[in-house]
């Protein structure tokens, strides 16, 4: 039996401070595309932004021009820190690595899905709500790991998926309708592509957890944002814009903004785990709609009521002690 190393401690805080570094990247990502999508005043010094409306076209427009910075960022920095990328790349297009190939573009396919959805739902409901609809995505992991890999989750985790559902609940907005399609409303199309992105990162996240045995995270990574700039591109190629006259210099530094934003994220969660673990990881994501709602009301004066505000505590809460009850029964079968 390999026993822990002493450098094992430093290595951990050293990863937990890399992912929660990658998790405020990720945030102020997300405050990037609602600045794009709506006029906000910045700091209450200022006000920017509402360069594209919130619809599925922008969406794909926003994820074109947010790719196409992505791809050639991480193209030039990643090998400083990861130098087989290329190699690894190479090794996938090689015919005993075919099985590896298809789940790694079907993990593009599933971020390009989720990354469209969640778009929407930013530029629909506050960016608050739209994170912590997200953040239900535990659940249907956990759903799509029981269907694929056999791993039923307990009574016990059973419950606190319920407890996120009911936090998420809070987050949504009153609709004022009074017919029958109050679903059909901005809000609550906002709240439907807010679930139905979780349940695609859901799948994105099992994808990855088997591709993992074969290709490592940064490599997967980068196809992914590779396939997801092809995929939107092509989509924009089939379904052009109609009027071009839009604000192509708000939109240029917009999107580089969200590139570096998204591009750190991504890297630095996955060096961190390279050192934690996944399961630490997604307890310091599970900080994400909290963290994202404070620099919304810090940066944008974005505001949530107070029974939303719980709901995002209930959500983040949840997802930690869903994302901390496996490492406990490991550790507790240890000892």
């Amino acid at each position: 039996m390999r026993h822990k190393t002493p450098q094992q401690p430093s290595n951990a805080a050293l990863g937990l401070t890399i992912v929660l570094l990658g998790a405020a990247f990720f945030c102020v990502q997300n405050l990037v595309v609602r600045v794009l999508y709506r006029p906000q005043l910045i700091l209450g010094w200022f006000e920017t932004g509402g360069f594209v409306p919130p619809n599925l076209h922008m969406s794909l427009l926003l994820l074109v021009l947010r790719t196409v910075w992505v791809v050639p960022l991480m193209s030039l920095c990643i090998p400083a820190v990861y130098a087989p990328l290329w190699p690894d790349l190479r090794r996938l297009t090689q015919p005993a690595q075919r099985l590896a190939l298809k789940l790694t573009l079907l993990g593009g396919v599933l971020m390009f899905t989720y990354l469209v959805l969640l778009y929407l739902a930013i530029g629909l409901v506050p960016t608050g709500v739209a994170l912590t609809l997200f953040f239900t995505f535990p659940v249907f992991t956990a759903i799509f790991t029981w269907l694929w890999f056999g791993e039923r989750p307990s009574l016990w985790r059973w419950l606190i998926m319920g407890c996120i559902l009911g936090g998420s609940m809070l987050t949504i907005p009153k609709v004022e309708a009074t017919s029958g399609l109050a679903l059909l409303s901005s809000t609550g199309l906002g709240v439907t592509l807010g679930i139905a992105s979780g349940v695609a990162y859901a799948l994105y996240t099992v994808v990855a957890q088997k591709s993992f045995a074969q290709v490592h995270p940064i490599p997967y990574t980068w196809v992914s944002f590779a396939v997801t700039c092809g995929l939107s591109g092509l989509l924009m190629v089939l379904w052009p814009l109609a009027d071009w006259r839009l604000d192509w210099w708000g939109l240029a530094v917009g999107s580089l903004l969200s590139a570096i934003a998204t591009a750190l994220g991504h890297v630095l969660n996955n060096l961190g785990i390279q050192r934690i673990g996944a399961t630490t990881a997604s307890m310091i994501g599970a900080m994400n709609p909290v963290l994202t709602a404070l620099l919304a009301w810090v940066l944008l004066q974005e505001t949530l009521t107070p029974l939303q505000g719980l709901g995002v505590l209930v959500v983040a809460g949840s997802v930690t002690l869903l994302a901390w009850m496996p490492s406990a029964s490991r550790r507790g079968a240890a000892n």
